[in-house]
């Protein structure tokens, strides 16, 4: 017999486990196990059922009826709507853990590795920590109002932020009035986005326009800028138009941030790639520098270097480090650095890390120790070739445990046991995982 859909009828549903994207999971009275956002293992909860497909079904929270004892008040007014941020009703120690089981569960399931030891992961202050962020901006004529803030759960729409608990308060602390702002502009329709990048010594923010800026304008943008004295940018087209209109004065376009792990200290333009949480890499650099135990006798290859991230704490350790990175762009960023904290001993080089043969000078010589940071897609190309390089330790930085559970079922297969592993808490408040893993030889 055919059972009713369940679609829009309200139960009352027992959660007993969490899936890998923070929703709870119970199963209904017809044993179709029910995916409900919001709701937490532990809890009973009255669920409205909003998808019921032949095998599982969907749904949101009702009411609580009994809470879990890791259920927090979130603590921003617009948590529920906008999709910054989702696991605010969590209590962070819950959702580190929910990362860390994630992250072994993913590693044992795809890449058949377990590690000798899991270590306490990296955290810092739950809010006030994102120093990078894209910010969107819409004017609504039926409102007469400019929105600013983050696309809505699961939408296109922009949500009404007030202002965000995880960006820092440097421009946190100036939201509502960077909004009242632009939505003074003659081009306010014509204003796409902000892009924020905080650093040590000033605060940046970069604006999207799609039409020229009016001198009136123009004029009550400098005046911000002098007030708050943020460097401001201009993005009239694509990402080669960005420039700086204040400070207008002669200085580079750069912002700094000190790592004191080595007294290291990095400059970058306002839109390089930075890791977004300050105090956690400060701490994943530590950690890095640690588990490689690298000694001034030993070569080191930094894979997807970036500006120089980690080569620079690698170059004060090493007798020689090689860093190498997909962006031209960026190894020059890592040269200026380098001169920037007087180190020699670091050389850089430009290569498609993820697709190239990888014969470049530079790639057939062998090194002692290897550290590896690389985007979601992860280094498939890299370890499958690990032999190349023969390295005793590897230390690899990942931003999705699905392509590091594979990577390090390919490194098992070619010698190499996971020693170590950790998870990090570089975006407290949302599903993004982030882990940091060692690998030895033998």
């Amino acid at each position: 017999m055919r059972q009713a859909p369940l679609k829009n009828t309200v139960t009352e549903l027992t959660i007993d486990a969490l899936s890998h994207e923070g929703r709870g999971i119970g199963t209904l009275p017809n044993g179709k196990r029910c995916f409900v956002a919001q709701a937490l293992p532990g809890e009973t909860v009255s669920v409205r059922i909003t998808e019921d497909k032949r095998s599982v079904a969907m749904g949101e929270v009702e009411s609580i009826i009994s809470p879990s004892p890791d259920r927090v008040t979130p603590p921003c007014q617009h948590f529920g709507v906008c999709g910054g941020c989702d696991l605010q009703h969590m209590s962070p120690a819950m959702q580190i853990k929910m990362k860390e089981t994630q992250l072994l569960e993913q590693l044992q399931h795809f890449g058949n590795v377990i590690p000798d030891e899991v270590v306490a992961p990296l955290q810092d202050k739950p809010i006030g920590y994102r120093r990078r962020a894209r910010i969107g901006l819409r004017y609504v004529n039926k409102k007469e109002k400019l929105l600013m803030g983050f696309r809505e759960q699961s939408s296109r729409y922009l949500t009404d932020c007030k202002t965000c608990i995880v960006v820092r308060p440097e421009f946190s602390d100036h939201w509502e009035t960077v909004r009242a702002l632009f939505e003074t502009f003659d081009n306010r329709q014509d204003i796409a986005q902000i892009e924020l990048s905080v650093g040590d010594d000033a605060t940046a923010i970069t604006i999207r326009h799609l039409t020229p800026i009016s001198s009136k304008d123009m004029a009550a943008l400098l005046a911000f800028a002098e007030q708050t004295r943020f460097h401001l940018y201009l993005q009239p087209k694509g990402p080669d138009t960005v420039h700086r209109i204040w400070p207008a004065n002669d200085s580079p376009e750069r912002l700094h941030y000190a790592l004191g792990v080595s007294d290291i200290t990095l400059q970058f333009h306002p839109n390089d790639f930075i890791q977004v949480n300050q105090a956690v890499n400060t701490k994943m650099v530590a950690q890095a520098m640690e588990w490689l135990q690298v000694d001034h006798s030993e070569t080191v290859l930094d894979l997807f270097c970036g500006l120089g991230n980690f080569s620079l704490h690698l170059a004060k350790r090493a007798q020689q480090v090689v860093a190498v990175e997909g962006d031209p762009g960026m190894v020059l960023r890592l040269a200026e650095n380098a001169a920037l904290n007087r180190i020699i001993n670091i050389e850089g080089h430009a290569a498609d890390l993820d697709s190239e043969t990888l014969d470049a000078p530079w790639a057939m010589r062998q090194y002692d120790k290897l550290l590896i940071d690389p985007p979601r897609t992860g280094a498939k190309n890299i370890v499958t070739r690990i032999k190349q390089w023969n390295p005793s330790y590897i230390v690899y930085v990942s931003c999705n445990p699905a392509t590091l559970a594979r990577d390090a079922g390919i490194l098992k297969e070619q010698g190499y046991h996971l020693a170590r592993l950790g998870a990090m808490d570089m975006f407290t408040h949302t599903q993004h995982t982030e882990a940091m893993a060692l690998f030895k030889r033998g």
